[in-house]
């Protein structure tokens, strides 16, 4: 099982600098990958019909997946880079195509695209696009991302996109994963049909390993093979290192794939008490992974 970190981007205020020593430290730290999570534009909630049902607002800073992974790419050698998850929908989808394909060369094959539908309204209508059919429309990316990925020429006459005889190039030099990432019934169902993997965010361990245990099902009912599947299961280690701990094996034990630990919200309030934090989880988790 790979274990990974979440960059805590709320609570390190887009300070450039910190992106620079958090990247470097925790590959040094022995970590196996960086998540980041997405939005482009926080929004006021107040006064909202619908209203806005996510944790952020317009006060909570977020920087480009795309932009911070390539930049730490470049300053790192081992570790990899996961949108966790980058917010589909409300993107061009060839955009996005060129956009993971360069990341992805230029990273020697570190990317995992995890994707979702968000929850924020109000950031669709600022890029143009409608929020109401944001599940249909990331079903329909998938398809003509991995395309885009793969063949030489591609024709594509979708409901929502439109590609005309035309070639992503470069090409990544290998199928870049897609994984998905959400809570709901038709995020469960379209993981098991279109996904590499699923990351699955918060709920606690127990809930957690029943969701993953009935998403491999569904896996293995649409014909797909279940241990060619990915989990990634997103925690907060509110119970401390021995909590964090003791839910790394159980979703080891579970046939958890990756997971992700998130240090914000412990009251960490500068990149070196995260750092320090993560630094006194690193061992603990790796003999955890391995069973030691």
């Amino acid at each position: 099982m790979q274990i990974g970190v979440v960059y805590p981007q709320t609570e390190l205020r887009g300070d450039p600098t910190a992106v620079r020593r958090f990247g470097r430290a925790v590959e040094e730290l022995g970590f196996d990958h960086i998540l980041a999570y997405d939005h482009v534009l926080g929004a006021v909630h107040a006064d909202r019909t619908p209203p806005l049902t996510g944790p952020y607002t317009e006060t909570d800073p977020f920087h480009d997946p795309f932009v911070m992974f390539a930049y730490l790419a470049a300053i790192t050698q081992r570790i990899h880079f996961t949108t966790g998850v980058l917010i589909l929908p409300q993107r061009q989808t060839a955009l996005v195509a060129r956009q993971a394909a360069d990341l992805d060369l230029l990273s020697d094959g570190r990317l995992r695209l995890g994707v979702g539908v968000g929850w924020n309204q109000v950031e669709y209508d600022a890029l143009g696009q409608d929020f109401h059919t944001r599940g249909a429309r990331q079903e329909e990316q998938i398809e003509l991302l991995r395309r885009l990925f793969t063949e030489p020429v591609v024709d594509f006459a979708g409901r929502f996109d439109r590609v005309d005889r035309a070639a992503l190039v470069p090409k990544p030099t290998r199928p870049i994963p897609i994984w998905l990432g959400g809570s709901s019934d038709s995020a469960f169902d379209r993981a098991a049909r279109l996904a590499d993997g699923f990351m699955f965010f918060g709920g606690g361990i127990d809930h957690t390993v029943d969701a993953w245990r009935r998403l491999r099902d569904r896996v293995t009912s649409h014909g797909r093979s279940a241990d060619d599947f990915g989990g990634d299961y997103v925690v907060l280690p509110q119970g401390g290192i021995d909590g964090l701990t003791a839910e790394t094996e159980a979703w080891r034990a579970a046939g958890g794939t990756h997971l992700s630990v998130i240090t914000m919200g412990l009251g960490l309030d500068s990149v070196d008490a995260h750092l320090d934090y993560l630094a006194s989880a690193a061992d603990t988790l790796s003999r955890a992974v391995t069973g030691a």
